[in-house]
């Protein structure tokens, strides 16, 4: 199943091969512009986790009528892994931290995680919009493209043998940053740093998580291509390891960690990222407008 939000926070199964979106029904009637009641969206998440059924409300709608949200609502979590792909410690190592000016932070080379702001996450038909402060100071922003996950079902402490039993489903991810020093918190929770979706895709119509791909280019220049099983720490690792520190919670996003390839993105660039099976995500980038500015 391909689950997604549209228009005003409407839920609706996804047709890729049709690209028809066909509503379908919940607890909660959404329909409010307003997101911040989403205890419907982690009901749901727990609830499909479990077995539960949707049953359809509608006739199906042309992808292309539609405006497609972030396929996750005011998730409690925004979960990220650092320094997950062996190729990407060495461009950090030997070409992105010291054009950064970054010196004796060796940590950053570790594999751990750390949180994002949930306000950083926007949709499909959004932006990826560049702070203003940031552009004018010239740092790097760079782009990231990853495996996201949805948990569907609480745990602390999760062995890795039953992690995937706590996973909703995935989706594809941008973990845009600013370069430089400081932490990662900080750098990579502005508004629209974190793109998600099209939609959340279940683990039986996904398939293995090892056999996914990620492709990323930037106005057509194919900058990311990776297999995810390059992974160091693989999927059911991420989630054992983050559990260890914190409680899961249904609808929590967890990002899987950059490929190498990250590069910077300026005004008027158009980041494109694929993976196989979860379908893409292609967002223009604009400079955030300061009035006077």
């Amino acid at each position: 199943m391909r689950l997604a939000i549209y228009d005003d926070y409407r839920l609706g199964t996804v047709d890729t091969v049709a690209r028809t979106i066909t509503p379908v029904a919940i607890d909660t009637e959404p329909g409010d512009p307003d997101p911040f009641g989403a205890g419907w969206w982690v009901r749901l998440c727990r609830d499909l986790t479990e077995g539960a059924k949707l049953p359809v409300i509608g006739e199906p709608l042309s992808l292309a009528d539609v405006t497609l949200r972030a396929p996750v609502l005011n998730p409690g979590k925004v979960i990220a892994a650092a320094s997950n792909y062996g190729a990407h410690i060495a461009e950090m190592r030997d070409k992105v931290l010291p054009r950064s000016g970054v010196t004796g932070q060796a940590w950053l080379l570790d594999f751990d995680v750390f949180l994002k702001a949930p306000s950083s996450i926007v949709g499909p038909d959004d932006q990826i919009v560049l702070p203003h402060d940031v552009v004018a100071e010239g740092q790097e922003i760079h782009h990231e493209g990853e495996l996201a996950i949805v948990i569907g079902r609480a745990g602390h402490r999760i062995a890795e043998e039953d992690a995937l039993g706590h996973v909703f489903g995935y989706l594809i991810g941008l973990d845009m940053t600013v370069r430089g020093n400081g932490d990662r918190s900080r750098r990579k929770s502005y508004p629209s740093f974190t793109p998600l979706g099209p939609w959340v895709t279940t683990l039986d119509d996904a398939g293995d998580w090892h056999e996914l791909s990620i492709e990323l280019d930037v106005n057509g220049e194919v900058r990311q291509q990776v297999s995810c099983a390059n992974m160091l720490v693989p999927v059911p690792g991420i989630v054992a390891y983050a559990s260890k520190v914190m409680t899961l919670e249904p609808g929590d996003v967890i990002l899987t960690g950059a490929p190498p390839g990250v590069g910077p993105i300026t005004d008027g660039d158009t980041v494109h990222v694929r993976i196989d099976r979860l379908g893409e995500l292609r967002l223009p980038v604009v400079t955030e407008a300061i009035a006077g500015n």
